[in-house]
């Protein structure tokens, strides 16, 4: 018999994330932490009224797909290309410096008693610094979006930044797994890494090519540039992950890159917004609260837990900091960048359930991880918010004259409105 419990989930999330939202705005807060709020208080953390289910969970993949597909849309080139160098070093440190933090905690922490015996111990400290090199960059796109910062120098150093991390997180990640299973081979993940971009710059060149050729043939009915926008955007994603093994929100982002050259980029990004914004952004920043779940935990492990957060956070704001000062970043930008990439959010969780699963980690600080991601996922937009309080940033592009965008915006629409007339 067909359930129809998802229609019941999908409504509560949405009143839920939306309520929420508006509370955590009327305290001066980015509306995502409200989301993310909803989604732990409703799910087994706390009251237990939502369950992840498969509906959930692929709704919510597709929500940061789209998500990071409309922040490559919304994407500068010519300031990403500027922060290239800087983005990359951005991103070594702060994963250099997290993996030794994380390693020395684990150090102190971890012994025989607790470890887990199949694998050697330093392995497994080891491993619980790669989990603090990832960065959730989809809760940094969101908040940047909602303030209006997301395409300013710091915005773009940290979109770059964050694409760079989770490539250099994956090598960590596969150089460990490969150390207690011999079934990886590192050199073949490498090889398939250098692949996706080597193709993924072939397959943009030729769709740049034959979108910019539809676009001057038929630019009446502008709402099939969106549908083969989005078809695109989920091919290169799909392929990301699946050939290559590759995160598809990089194979998202790059999508939305190449079609952020365009002449139809404004009107296919707005129609994208719609839909994030009704539908696909609050399942998915519910789900990363509803994915929660707390265990019971020793005097010795709430302890570990809170060093664990500290540790997580300084570790981020730091590494990525002191690298973009070292790129001669200005020290409020430097701040901007390091709380930019605190967030670990659901990428920490894959990478902790991946490294359990060949032994690389003990069950027992399975909780201390989930609180670090609970912890620094609501508390990254709050810091950001916080950093970027100051107004009339030197750094910021010019913003484009708002009547201009609304005229912009009206011909687009009038356009499409004649077309379904006829």
């Amino acid at each position: 018999m067909t359930s129809y419990n998802f229609l019941f989930d999908l409504a509560l999330i949405l009143i839920s994330t939306k309520l929420f939202g508006l509370l955590t705005k009327k305290f001066k807060m980015p509306q995502v932490v409200g989301a993310l709020l909803a989604g732990l208080i409703l799910g087994p953390a706390m009251l237990n009224i939502l369950k992840e289910t498969d509906f959930i969970s692929q709704v919510s993949e597709i929500g940061v797909i789209v998500l990071m597909f409309t922040a490559g849309l919304e994407t500068d080139i010519k300031e990403l290309k500027k922060t290239g160098k800087a983005s990359f070093i951005i991103a070594l440190l702060g994963v250099v410096i997290p993996l030794a933090g994380g390693f020395g905690l684990a150090y102190y922490f971890n012994n025989q008693e607790i470890a887990n015996p199949a694998t050697s111990v330093l392995l497994q400290n080891i491993f619980i610094g790669v989990i603090l090199t990832a960065t959730s960059v989809s809760i940094t796109v969101e908040t940047l979006k909602e303030m209006g910062k997301l395409n300013t120098r710091a915005g773009n150093a940290i979109l770059g930044a964050a694409i760079i991390d989770d490539i250099l997180g994956i090598i960590a990640l596969t150089v460990i797994t490969s150390m207690a299973d011999t079934t990886v081979n590192v050199w073949l993940v490498l090889l398939k890494i250098v692949a996706f971009f080597v193709c993924a710059i072939a397959a943009g060149l030729g769709f740049y090519y034959l979108f910019n050729k539809w676009q001057k043939h038929y630019n009446k009915d502008l709402r099939r540039f969106v549908i083969i926008a989005f078809v695109f955007c989920l091919l290169l994603s799909y392929c990301a992950e699946v050939f290559f093994g590759v995160a598809d929100i990089t194979g998202a982002f790059i999508a939305g890159l190449i079609i952020s050259n365009t002449q139809r980029t404004k009107y296919i990004a707005s129609r994208f917004e719609t839909v994030s914004y009704m539908l696909l952004s609050p399942m998915f920043f519910a789900s990363i609260g509803i994915k929660v779940v707390l265990p019971n935990m020793s005097a010795s492990l709430i302890l570990f837990s809170v060093l664990l957060v500290i540790v997580a956070i300084l570790t981020k704001v730091i590494g990525c900091g002191v690298g973009a000062k070292l790129c001669h970043y200005k020290n409020s930008e430097c701040l901007q960048i390091g709380m930019g990439m605190v967030s670990r959010g659901e990428v920490a969780l894959i990478v902790a359930s991946k490294g359990a699963a060949v032994g690389l980690m003990s069950s027992v600080f399975f909780g201390p991880v989930v609180i670090t991601v609970v912890i620094t996922t609501i508390a990254a937009p709050i810091l950001l918010k916080l950093v970027f309080r100051s107004k009339g940033s030197k750094s910021d592009p010019p913003v484009k004259n708002k009547l201009v965008e609304n005229i912009e915006e009206m011909e687009l629409l009038n356009n499409e409105v004649q077309e379904t007339s006829r």
